[in-house]
């Protein structure tokens, strides 16, 4: 694995994981209390935190993360 796909896939998870720990806490129970909707939500934050991530790396023309031609 390369070292730009290996900073590529670290910049998603931090992203995913930081929106997805948010949401959590806004949630405000525990990790046993949150019903299916509440999981639904913390893994829809996650998701909408990696969109501009993988924005970026479609964009060939972005120097950190574009996708090489």
């Amino acid at each position: 694995m390369s070292k730009e796909l290996k900073a590529t896939l670290a910049s998603w998870g931090r992203s995913f994981l930081a929106a997805c720990l948010a949401q959590f806490l806004v949630i405000g129970s525990g990790a046993f209390d949150i019903t299916k909707d509440g999981w639904k939500s913390v893994l829809a934050a996650g998701v909408a935190a990696v969109a501009p991530v993988v924005i970026r790396w479609l964009n060939p023309k972005d120097q950190a993360f574009g996708v090489k031609e």
